[in-house]
């Protein structure tokens, strides 16, 4: 892994957060590929039950799979990058999911291979739940930590920026596999967006391997801080801090599984909706979110993290009653305006978040601080998400009014969090800011 010469000190924040972004968006593409074939095509292709309820529940448990590898995941790559190097561990996570993403597409079908076949998907879609666990937390220090400390936020948000544009790709790569013939899309069709992922993995590989290790983790060797079980101080020191980060996550990510896959699927089978307008209207959404993300983070860099996040957490409780209402409709049109409702909320909760809670732990144990905070919280609130709102929508046949309170308690949770979180840092600053200037 030294194949090129970091860049010019001057560079390395700009450079920094390009990597962190492109690194981003190659694991998010990957991950979202699978969440929008587990809601089209999973189900009949490794789970052919007969049943669609029982097959499209059989795939998002696969789904769900991943998000359970992810607080492991954080935990390895997260003692990782806090005792050998962020750059390190972010490199490994980068191959380790490039490589089980092509392998998905390699895959034969369990009319080929029978049990085995859906058995080979639980342990790739494990592998991408492992590198993608530790990818979140690297990414956003190491974009954020390269960064002054009045740009931190901003910097962080770059991280962030890679989830939308992942979508955007995934999105793009199935709405050109799905205006396929459907025998041709079910047999090899699916499979080219995960093969695609060969050569982004190239792509990022070469972009990451110029940027130099984290200034604030580079210092933490010089001075022989290190610790030597991370996870450990973590849970014995900053246990509450944990819980609050994970609370503080819990509607940006359960909410963009909530609407960019459980809804592809209460879209397709509930409201009977072509596939290829559901896709064409997610595209737009996502392209929405793109743009505000970095808007609602340098909005949360002037008027302040903890009060964007409270004002639009607070937005979000209500926001999915008008979002069902309007895609009820069935329109294009109405689709679009619906989700984008939820969802400009959601972003900037999503993208000032970063920054608000790596700031909430010391240098030292930082990497395993957010990371664990945030796979944690990708287990409960993205894994079971599509999950609860299928079960939802079958205990509760035509009844969107559930899955809105669903929602609502989703940003509650997010809001009571965020002003717990802010109350807390504050009274931990006259300690904590001794190990956390930059």
């Amino acid at each position: 892994m030294t194949g090129k010469s970091p860049a010019p000190a001057a560079k390395q924040p700009i450079r920094a957060a390009t990597a962190a972004f492109i690194g981003t968006t190659i694991e998010w593409y990957d991950f979202y590929i699978y969440a929008t074939a587990a809601a089209l095509v999973f189900g009949k292709v490794f789970f052919p039950t007969g049943d669609a309820f029982l097959s499209t529940m059989a795939a998002f448990g696969t789904f769900a799979v991943g998000f359970f590898a992810r607080p492991l995941g954080g935990f390895v790559f997260g003692h990782l990058g806090d005792r050998v190097g962020r750059k390190k561990a972010l490199m490994a996570t980068l191959v380790i999911m490039g490589v089980a993403t092509v392998g998905i597409g390699l895959l034969p079908s369990y009319e080929q291979a029978g049990v085995l076949a859906p058995v080979l998907l639980i342990v790739l879609r494990l592998a991408q739940g492992l590198a993608v666990g530790g990818e979140w937390g690297g990414a956003v220090l190491m974009a954020g930590e390269h960064a002054s400390a009045k740009r931190r936020t901003f910097a962080a948000s770059f991280a962030q920026l890679g989830s939308p544009a992942g979508l955007i790709l995934s999105l793009l790569a199935f709405r050109l596999v799905t205006s396929m013939d459907e025998a041709d899309f079910l047999a090899w069709g699916w499979r080219i967006p995960f093969l695609i992922s060969a050569v982004l993995l190239l792509v990022g590989y070469f972009i990451r391997i110029g940027v130099s290790e984290s200034p604030d983790f580079a210092q933490v060797l010089a001075d022989k801080e290190t610790t030597d079980i991370p996870a450990k101080e973590v849970f014995r020191t900053s246990w509450r801090t944990l819980l609050l980060c994970m609370g503080v996550c819990t509607v940006a990510i359960g909410g963009i599984y909530f609407t960019n896959t459980f809804m592809l699927s209460y879209a397709t089978q509930t409201l009977g909706l072509d596939r290829r307008m559901i896709l064409d209207c997610l595209f737009v959404v996502a392209i929405i979110q793109f743009f505000i993300q970095p808007l609602a983070a340098w909005f949360a860099e002037t008027i302040g993290t903890a009060r964007v996040l409270i004002l639009a957490s607070a937005a979000s409780v209500a926001a999915p009653y008008p979002m069902f209402i309007l895609v009820s409709k069935g329109t294009s049109a109405s689709i679009i305006a619906g989700i984008a409702i939820v969802l400009v909320f959601m972003a900037a909760i999503y993208s000032a978040m970063a920054g608000f809670i790596s700031s909430a732990f010391a240098t030292r144990i930082r990497y395993t601080g957010i990371s664990l905070s945030y796979q944690f919280c990708g287990a409960l609130a993205g894994g079971l998400t599509p999950l609860i709102g299928t079960w939802l929508t079958h205990i509760y046949p035509n009844q969107w009014l559930p899955l809105a309170i669903f929602y609502s308690v989703l940003s509650t949770i997010t809001l009571g969090c965020v002003i717990g979180l802010a109350l807390h840092k504050r009274r931990q600053e006259p300690v904590f800011s001794a190990v956390t200037a930059p």
